[in-house]
C-alpha cells in the first residue's frame, strides 16, 4: 500500500492528513471552508484515492494560509506515498468537462516542481473559498510533491464549474500517472531516477 502521511503545525495552522494512492475514493475532509472540503473530497473521489485531511487555522483572518498550507501538506503526502516513483505511468493527462467549462491538467513526477495555469479563475466568493485561492492551492503541492503541472482553462463561466473541472481534471490525471504498470522496470526514465 502507498501511503503517505505527513503533519504541519505552523502559528497560523494545524494540519495533518493521510493519503492512500491504492484506494477506493473515500475522503474525510474537514477543512473548515465547505468548498474546499467538497474540491478535495471531489480529488479523493476521482482519483481513487483515500484521503484524511483534517485543519484547524486562522479563518477569522480569511481562508488562504489553509488552502495554501493544505497545499503544502497534501504535496509532502503524495511525495511520501510514491517513494522512488518505481513502477509509475510518470505522466497523466486529462481533458475535464463540467457543464460549460472545458480545462486541460497535464501532469509529470519530473522531480521538476513547476506549475503553469493558464486562464481566469473569476476573483468571487464560493462561500468561504476565494476563488484565486485555488491557484496558490495547486502551486504549493506542486512544490512539494516535485510535479510538473499544467493547468489550463480552455473556456467556462460558472466559477463553481471551472474550480470543480480543475479539480476532477487534476483528480484524473493523478490517477493516470500514479498508476503502476507492470512493463515500467524500475524508473520511467532514461536517467534511472527522477
Amino acid at each position: 500500500m502507498r501511503n503517505g502521511v505527513c503533519k504541519r503545525e505552523t502559528l497560523e495552522t494545524k494540519i495533518s492528513v493521510t493519503w492512500e494512492l491504492d484506494g477506493s475514493g473515500s475522503a474525510d475532509i474537514r477543512t473548515g471552508i465547505g468548498y474546499f472540503d467538497h474540491m478535495l473530497t471531489l480529488l479523493a473521489k476521482h482519483s481513487f484515492t483515500d484521503l484524511k485531511l483534517k485543519v484547524t487555522g486562522d479563518l477569522e483572518v480569511d481562508g488562504h494560509h489553509i488552502v495554501e498550507d493544505c497545499g503544502l501538506t497534501l504535496g509532502r503526502a503524495l511525495k511520501d506515498a510514491l517513494g522512488d516513483k518505481a513502477g509509475i505511468h510518470r505522466y497523466g493527462t486529462c481533458f475535464m468537462p463540467m457543464d460549460e467549462t472545458l480545462a486541460q491538467i497535464v501532469i509529470d513526477f519530473s522531480g521538476r516542481p513547476l506549475l503553469v495555469f493558464e486562464g481566469d479563475v473569476p476573483k468571487v466568493q464560493l462561500g468561504m473559498y476565494d476563488a484565486e485561492l485555488t491557484e496558490e492551492f495547486f502551486r504549493a503541492l506542486a512544490a512539494e510533491a516535485g510535479l510538473t503541472l499544467h493547468i489550463r482553462i480552455i473556456y467556462g463561466k460558472n466559477t463553481h464549474h471551472i474550480i470543480e473541472t480543475i479539480f476532477k481534471g487534476f483528480a484524473r490525471a493523478l490517477s493516470e500517472a500514479v498508476a503502476i504498470d507492470g512493463r515500467v522496470k524500475g524508473i520511467m526514465s532514461s536517467k534511472g531516477v527522477l
